[in-house]
């Protein structure tokens, strides 16, 4: 199974989303800090909105240590991007968990330091409440409408 999250990587760097949710089970069940946790179809659209919007831009992904068997694997990768609202770079770590079934990953979380994330992303306003509750509250709440968007243009370009 460590192919398969070789490919996830390489696809993210590639900025291609499509290729990143064929290695995703229907039933995949996402999560992180800042979208929270997402499930099947919205989980693979939140990565085809991050790689349409990155498209053309400064975003990099390194990825290492990978590991893997039959049921489990895990991974370090780091992005390296800058953050469109504020311009600021990012360097952002993180540690993948994944779950496999039938061959694809059926659930995949991530894990990163988000105060550490917002302070670079947003500054001073991340440095003063990036480990606050509310803020991690907030940026699911914006980041799950962004992703609501993108579902919605999607289906009425199709």
């Amino acid at each position: 199974m460590k192919n398969i999250i070789e490919k996830f990587y390489t696809a993210l760097n590639n900025h291609d989303g499509n290729l990143m949710a064929s290695c995703y089970h229907d039933a995949i069940v996402f999560e992180d800090s800042a979208f929270g946790t997402l499930e099947g179809e919205r989980a693979k659209a939140m990565w085809l909105m991050l790689c349409e919007s990155q498209k053309g831009k400064d975003f990099k992904v390194e990825f290492s240590n990978i590991e893997a068997n039959e049921t489990t694997g895990s991974a370090h990768w780091e992005a390296l991007y800058t953050f469109s609202k504020t311009g600021r770079k990012v360097h952002n770590v993180i540690e993948a968990q994944f779950e496999f079934k039938d061959g694809l990953i059926i659930k995949h979380t991530d894990t990163f330091d988000l105060h550490k994330w917002a302070k670079q992303a947003m500054g001073i306003k991340g440095i003063f409440f990036g480990g606050m509750q509310f803020f991690k509250n907030k940026l699911q709440s914006q980041t799950n409408l962004l992703l609501d968007d993108f579902i919605e243009r999607k289906k009425s370009t199709n």
